[in-house]
């Protein structure tokens, strides 16, 4: 299963000609894609329009919904974080590791465009889905 980051879907929607937009348009109806209910949270408050917002939504519709947040992933995600730290490296945002701590402990590949998944991939293994 692939996850579709944020930082993808912005740029799908947008109609920005990204490496991967273009892997996320060719993945969508061959195989199973998800997203999170932290991904829909931040994608929908992007728009800027409750009508837009809708459309996303009903376009999102058939990609598998994945529950990311929650207790085990606050604390593996702050693990994750103090582990970084100790190595000299800092994640910029407490979503995307929250996101991608939630993708290594259910061995799923992400799809992104975020710098701070790409710390991850190295330090920590996340599979990352290749353009």
């Amino acid at each position: 299963m692939i996850v579709v980051d944020t930082s993808v879907w912005i740029d799908y929607f947008n109609g920005v000609p990204t490496p991967q937009a273009g892997v996320l348009d060719e993945l969508l109806g061959t195989r199973v894609l998800a997203i999170g209910d932290l991904i829909l949270a931040e994608l929908l408050q992007g728009f800027a329009t409750e009508q837009d917002a809708r459309r996303a939504l009903a376009l999102l519709e058939p990609l598998e919904f994945l529950a990311m947040g929650g207790r085990d992933v606050a604390i593996q995600s702050a693990a994750h974080y103090r582990r970084l730290r100790r190595s000299g490296v800092t994640v910029r945002k407490t979503m995307d590791m929250l996101i991608g701590t939630y993708c290594l402990m259910h061995d799923h590949e992400i799809l992104h465009s975020d710098r701070d998944f790409d710390v991850l991939a190295k330090h920590l293994g996340l599979k990352v889905a290749r353009c």
